[in-house]
Order: structure tokens, then C-alpha cells, then sequence
């Protein structure tokens, strides 16, 4: 919670969720974030390794 000395307004980022009844927001927000992260990893994991040390013929030419 901020509070502006010259304008005197106060900023609380809850107040958002205070406003539009959805006490749970920043929760469930923090959920999407690490439920996108875990699947991230998962895809990341899932793609075939790279080998750039490898020649190919393709390099060589």
C-alpha cells in the first residue's frame, strides 16, 4: 500500500479485487503462473535434445 504525498491518493493493488468481489484474484492468478510454468517445463523437456558438436555432411559442404 502506497500512499502519493503531493496527490494524497492511496494505491492498494487489493482494492482491485475488493471492488469487483473476487477476493481470490492475485491467488488465482499466482496459480495460472506456476500451473504455465510446470507446463512449460514439461513441453521443454519433452523436445529432442540438440547436438551441436555433431558435423554433418551438410556442415562439412
Amino acid at each position: 500500500v502506497k500512499t502519493d504525498k503531493k496527490s494524497g491518493i492511496t494505491n492498494d493493488p487489493n482494492d482491485w479485487a475488493k471492488e469487483h468481489d473476487k477476493p481470490r484474484y492475485i491467488l488465482d492468478l499466482l496459480l495460472s503462473i506456476i500451473n504455465v510454468s510446470v507446463q512449460t517445463m514439461d513441453i521443454v523437456e519433452s523436445l529432442p535434445k540438440l547436438d551441436f558438436d555433431k558435423e554433418t555432411e551438410e556442415d562439412v559442404l
